[in-house]
């Protein structure tokens, strides 16, 4: 028999891992918010912004709060599928082929960059982020459970780098997009990274855990029971589908992001405390859902408009259900 979920004990988790980030993470309340969404409903994530505005210290604090093996993948233009996922080698010892397991072999897989690598290398991930397994030599290998990507990239270079194909967006849960800090948080920032400190980094020496594996686990688990009326999932519906027939919009996003906005409004329920979801969960993470998963028409495009500002103009023209 099915135990029944711990809401209550699984929003404190989450509660506590809020606090946890927002020790070393300053001013980045949102995106802090919305990580915690992507790990309640179990789905990777891309976080794109500009350099040092602690993407990759996010993703770390997440491995160090729930003590995960966690791994960092600088991707560059010469990165092979076989740095990433491992290779067969010949050892001489015992005179046969024997695996070499590469650095996906973990449960938080931090890809810095990951627009700098080829095509080549972005198809082998691509089997991991959705299968949860790699194949090596023929021998399909099980990744660690649970296992998240937290992939970044810098929007404002575009040299060297290679565009992520839209299968592969398909597969991030949500994209997320950090800001610059206010000057205030800044000017805490500035306090804590230069106090009594040679380097100019953070220091995560004292951030404790506060969960493990297992407590993620079941936090993942006790998400997916978080009820989500009929109402709501026809109003996930048709938002995702006017997403197809909507003026302005080339390519409208597939049936997995229904999937995936339904997943992310479980998890941002979870993160407020309730049992089941509300449209206002919906409407919360659509834009970190969908815009990546849509593209504009060249037009709109020229006329400066962004992903946010169609999915916004979407949102107030489809009906939401009453709460």
């Amino acid at each position: 028999m099915t135990p029944a979920p711990d809401f209550a004990a699984s929003h404190q988790l989450m509660s506590a891992l809020r606090t946890n980030f927002s020790s070393v993470v300053i001013g980045q309340q949102q995106t802090i918010d919305d990580v915690l969404v992507c790990v309640a409903a179990g789905g990777h994530m891309l976080i794109e912004g500009v350099p040092g505005l602690a993407k990759t210290l996010l993703a770390r604090s997440l491995a160090q709060s729930v003590q995960a093996e966690d791994v960092r993948i600088q991707f560059t233009p010469d990165l092979m599928p076989s740095d990433i996922i491992g290779h067969a080698m010949f050892d001489q010892d015992s005179n046969h082929f024997i695996v070499r397991e590469g650095p996906v072999f973990a449960n938080i897989v931090i890809a810095d960059e990951i627009n700098r690598a080829p095509a080549k290398t972005q198809s082998a991930l691509l089997e991991a982020m959705q299968e949860q397994q790699v194949s090596i030599e023929g021998d399909s290998r099980s990744l660690p459970d649970p296992f998240l990507v937290i992939a970044t990239q810098n929007p404002i270079e575009q040299e060297g780098t290679y565009p992520l194909p839209q299968a592969q967006l398909d597969r991030f849960l949500c994209k997320l997009l950090i800001d610059y800090p206010a000057p205030e948080d800044e000017l805490t920032m500035l306090k804590l990274v230069t106090h009594e400190q040679v380097a100019n980094r953070f220091s995560l020496d004292d951030l404790k855990p506060v969960a493990n594996i297992m407590n993620l686990k079941i936090l993942q688990q006790v998400t997916s029971f978080v009820q989500v009326d009929e109402a709501v999932q026809r109003y996930i519906v048709d938002i995702v589908n006017a997403t197809r027939n909507w003026n302005g919009i080339d390519v409208g996003a597939g049936p997995r992001a229904s999937i995936s906005l339904l997943r992310a409004a479980r998890g941002h329920a979870m993160l407020a405390g309730e049992t089941f979801v509300t449209p206002d969960n919906v409407k919360a993470m659509a834009p970190a859902v969908l815009r990546h998963r849509i593209q504009l028409t060249p037009d709109l495009e020229i006329e400066g408009y962004k992903a946010d500002d169609v999915v916004k103009n979407l949102l107030n023209d489809t009906n939401a259900p009453r709460q």
